[in-house]
């Protein structure tokens, strides 16, 4: 009898018992958020196997002892990259970008100018490999012109992922992933990188912050609230528990009329109060 590749594949997965697999997942449940059910058990060890002959481990209590004993956490900031899926492009759910440059922007704006204010505060939250930072950065600088030198703008942009964020700072993406752009951003925002690739210009890369940071942490550290946080086809890898608190703390750190935009999969829930429903996946902060 012949195996499939996949049947092959299964054959050679490391061993794992119950116990292992189970103290895993909480593991990766407590530290990143993310919720793996049994259905994802071959996906994961499939995943560390690699890494788990790489570093000479043959067995996943071995694996465990190193994570234990790996002071650094560079382990763990391995665990989350294997197991993360930073799947992103450019204008991806594009009426998000619609209502930001169109609606949400200019509210925000007219709003801070009749504060005499000009901080503009914007967190991508879980930004993955830089293009939606990357992408509002431009829409921002097209509104507001010659006028944006004078604002404190910029982007704060965040993820726990290291590899994503590394791809994230050297803002050089495939030709055909810049495509997916309107023509008048990519004439004005790219330029050639070599082959097969566009990078985005200085100026665009020096307003934008980028952090590792785990929004699993039961505070976060930001002084001043923001106007708008994306956070974007990440909360669809946490059960309600976690969504819930996540929230929760989001909405501590958003200004009144501030905006909360999440993946078009994703909801809020009928039974939360903190944000104002506007339309699919947006919703709103009230007045205080």
């Amino acid at each position: 009898m012949t195996l499939t590749a996949n049947q092959q594949q299964h054959n050679n997965l490391m061993a794992i018992s119950d116990t292992e697999f189970t103290r895993l997942r909480d593991l990766i449940y407590q530290r990143f958020g993310i919720n793996l059910t049994e259905q994802k058990r071959s996906l994961l060890v499939g995943r560390l196997q690699k890494l788990m002959r790489q570093l000479n481990l043959p067995t996943f209590s071995a694996y465990f002892e190193y994570l234990d004993n790996d002071k650094t956490e560079a382990g763990l900031s391995e665990l989350v990259d294997l197991i993360s899926t930073n799947h992103t492009y450019f204008n991806r759910e594009k009426d998000h970008f619609d209502y930001f440059s169109q609606t949400a922007l200019p509210a925000v704006i007219d709003k801070l100018k009749k504060q005499n204010r000009k901080d503009l505060r914007i967190w991508c939250a879980g930004c993955s490999s830089g293009e939606e930072p990357y992408t509002l950065l431009m829409l921002m600088m097209e509104y507001l012109g010659t006028d944006y030198s004078s604002w404190d703008a910029g982007i704060l942009a965040t993820d726990i992922s290291d590899k994503a964020l590394t791809i994230a700072r050297r803002g050089s993406y495939a030709t055909d992933r810049v495509m997916q752009l309107p023509e008048p951003l990519r004439k004005k925002y790219f330029t050639p990188a070599g082959q097969g690739e566009m990078a985005v210009v200085d100026k665009i890369k020096k307003e934008t912050t980028f952090r590792r940071f785990n929004l699993m942490n039961t505070t976060f550290p930001f002084k001043k609230p923001f106007q708008m946080i994306f956070c974007r086809n990440v909360m669809i890898y946490f059960d309600q528990v976690t969504r819930e608190a996540l929230v929760n703390r989001f909405h501590q750190h958003t200004e009144a009329d501030g905006y909360l935009f999440i993946g078009h999969s994703e909801t809020l829930g009928r039974s939360q109060t903190l944000y104002r429903y506007l339309k699919p996946a947006l919703y709103q902060k009230g007045e205080l």
